[in-house]
């Protein structure tokens, strides 16, 4: 029991401030991290708001671009049990904010006693109360034609509660004048309302951090000579493929001069010989590092056009930034103090046990010369964002500080508000949300290795309608050049048709390796394990873009798909679908608006042909029990017509093992398919 004196008293704020507000939605962690949109999305805020006793509340969304000096606001609306909705639009990138006012409100209490009362006697004296009620509104009135009408409102009713002859009935109709109310309502009593003390930031990014498809490929294989290293002058002979198959991220491997010291060899043997390229990710040799491009590839100019290039397709060139050093990286001998030190006081290489990269040197963030370091990685991303880059994809960064990435993200946005960064860390579930937490755009996600129905559905169901909803965006990659799942190894085309169709469906955002995906590359450095034989990682390839069995005009199909239907450009509108075969998964994509729903349909069977009924919730689709509508697949060009909720779907894998088909419900004529809207 503590002592009276060891009590401390509550701090006293303004007692006639009666209202509450709490759980305020959308809000990451109370508020210590940003929510994310993209510019034109509506911002639907709710909030419980209520005060103590039988008075009226009402309450204010207010928002504002970030440093912006005046707050915008709009009323909020009762949902139920206390609970308050309004909206925004974000019409330019950056920061937002946004918080919520709520206040007692006298004049809509008063509305809301007048108009149950009966009694002439209370009916009267309440009308002169709320005259004078309406007198304050009018002058608070900031139209002068308001303050004029509410006046004489008041003048009216106040009258009228002096009339002994004028029934109640009449006198009620003037004290309810809805017209008249409302805008008395719009310049309400502030004096004692309060405003939640906790700012929500809002993070406004362009569209590309919601909905993209990217297309990885190492710019040295762009060559058709085998002889010859490929150059930016091959990538931009490259750019037309990559736009017909429907991509609008062209993702290089880091493109700066590799080391030479502990270069590792093909399929990543530590025996280099002199004419091995050595690994992209082993940044930096005497040529230069971060800053610099590997000389084979071209000049900065080069690479300048190559950028402007694909921008005249509406592609962005995506730079892979690997926060690592090769031994003879112009840091290691510069800032030697930015590394670690083994016993031995020799530079400790990274590792991840068994795993060994003895070509690469990570950086110490409990450097004593932190700032320094920072400030010179910082310098590497203001560099290439000059050179015209808009999109990178981050090495690993769950390897690197925290507060580092939640410092210079913010730093380059300043600069430049278009960048969207990726987050390549494929680690532990907390760590990952954390980076998203702290600013990166889109994150990779464990699709790689989720297979089954259930694996599946349960994992994207925590993506699409989870907490990590407002700041988690996932990209889906069935393939990196670090990963040949054992799926893709074993299953054959069927299971690269059904893979990438699901990267491609079940997130807004995906990407693939290529040309290793199209063109089916399957073969694995080992048994039991999870890398390309023959890997570019550590060797140039040429590829035979023209194969006969290649996926590229599949994927081409499917990237269309997905830019014609909103549904499926949103992570939010997806639901699975209950279908009695677990090697059959059904799920759907619904656009914001419901105006445009995509039911897709995979046989995760590479080797049979599996047969189901899938149920469609027909009041979802706003669609009543027997009513016949039609799904056009996608991808085949076929038409269905479908019946009531229970439907037959059977899908043979060797010949398509997918349906990704538009839901249309409506048509001007009954059995009349070509008129489907």
């Amino acid at each position: 029991m503590s002592r009276d004196e060891d009590v401390q008293p509550i701090a006293l704020a303004d007692g006639r401030s009666r209202a509450v507000i709490e759980n305020i939605q959308p809000a990451v962690d109370g508020g210590r991290f940003a929510v994310k949109r993209v510019v034109g999305d509506e911002v639907v805020i709710e909030a419980d708001c209520f005060a103590d006793g039988h008075d009226m509340v009402a309450c204010r969304l207010q928002w504002r671009r970030a440093g912006e000096p005046a707050w915008r606001s709009a009323a909020m609306q009762p949902l139920v049990n206390d609970r308050w909705r309004a909206s925004f639009v974000v019409d330019s990138l950056g920061s937002w904010e946004y918080t919520v006012c709520a206040w007692v409100d006298p004049f809509q209490s008063w509305q809301h006693d007048f108009a149950r009362r009966v009694d002439a006697d209370d009916l009267r004296v309440a009308a002169v109360t709320g005259a004078a009620l309406i007198e304050q509104a009018a002058q608070r009135a900031a139209r002068h034609a308001d303050a004029e009408l509410l006046r004489a409102w008041s003048r009216e009713l106040a009258q009228a509660a002096g009339d002994a002859a004028l029934s109640t009935e009449a006198l009620a109709r003037i004290g309810s004048d809805s017209p008249r109310a409302a805008v008395a309502n719009r310049y309400p009593d502030l004096r004692h309302a309060f405003t939640h003390p906790q700012v929500f930031p809002l993070t406004v990014e362009r569209e590309r951090a919601r909905f993209s498809a990217w297309y990885e490929f190492f710019p040295r294989s762009a060559s058709p000579d085998a002889t010859r290293h490929g150059s930016f002058a091959d990538c931009e002979a490259w750019l037309p493929y990559v736009k017909r198959m429907g991509f609008d991220v062209l993702y290089f491997p880091p493109i700066h001069p590799i080391g030479r010291a502990r270069r590792k060899g093909r399929n990543n043997t530590l025996n280099a010989q002199p004419d091995d390229l050595g690994s992209p990710w082993a940044v930096g040799a005497a040529q230069g590092g971060h800053d610099a491009i590997l000389g084979e590839l071209g000049t900065l100019a080069d690479f300048r056009r190559l950028v402007q290039r694909a921008a005249e397709l509406d592609i962005d060139i995506a730079l892979d930034i690997a926060f690592q050093c090769a031994p003879d990286h112009p840091w290691v001998a510069e800032h030697p103090q930015w590394f670690r030190k083994r016993s031995d006081g020799s530079i400790q290489y990274a590792e991840n046990p068994p795993k060994k990269y003895q070509d690469i040197y990570p950086f110490d963030f409990e450097s004593d010369d932190w700032r320094a370091m920072w400030e010179a990685l910082a310098g590497v991303f203001e560099h290439w964002v000059a050179q015209g880059v808009r999109v990178f994809r981050v090495d690993n960064p769950h390897t690197k500080a925290y507060a580092f990435w939640e410092w210079v993200i913010v730093r380059v946005r300043a600069l430049q508000p278009e960048v969207v960064f990726l987050s390549e860390a494929f680690t532990r579930p907390r760590v990952m949300h954390r980076l998203a937490k702290l600013g990166f755009s889109q994150s990779y996600t464990y699709f790689t290795w989720r297979n089954t129905k259930r694996e599946l559905t349960t994992y994207f169901t925590e993506l699409a309608q989870g907490p990590g909803r407002e700041y988690f965006r996932p990209n889906a990659w069935p393939n990196t050049p670090d990963i040949l799942p054992a799926a893709l190894q074993y299953g054959g085309r069927p299971v690269f048709m059904a893979r990438v169709t699901m990267a491609a469906t079940l997130c807004a955002n995906y990407g693939i390796y290529g040309p290793a995906y199209e063109l089916l590359e399957n073969r694995a450095l080992r048994a039991g394990g999870e890398e390309y034989l023959d890997s570019e990682k550590f060797e140039r390839r040429v590829w035979d873009r023209a194969r006969e069995d290649s996926l590229a005009e599949f994927i081409a199909v499917l990237n269309r798909a997905r830019r014609a239907n909103p549904a499926l450009q949103s992570d939010a509108g997806l639901r699975f679908l209950a279908i009695d075969n677990e090697q059959l998964l059904a799920y759907t994509k619904t656009s914001a608006d419901g105006g445009n729903t995509v039911v897709c349909i995979v046989n995760l069977d590479p080797h049979h042909t599996q047969s189901g009924w899938v149920e469609i919730d027909l009041a979802t689709f706003g669609m009543q029990p027997g009513q016949a509508y039609q799904l056009h697949d996608l991808i085949s060009d076929a038409h269905y017509l479908w019946q009531d909720a229970r439907n037959y779907v059977s899908l043979d894998p060797q010949r398509t093992p997918v349906h990704v088909m538009e839901l249309r419900t409506r048509m001007k004529r009954e059995h009349d398919f070509d008129y489907f809207l």
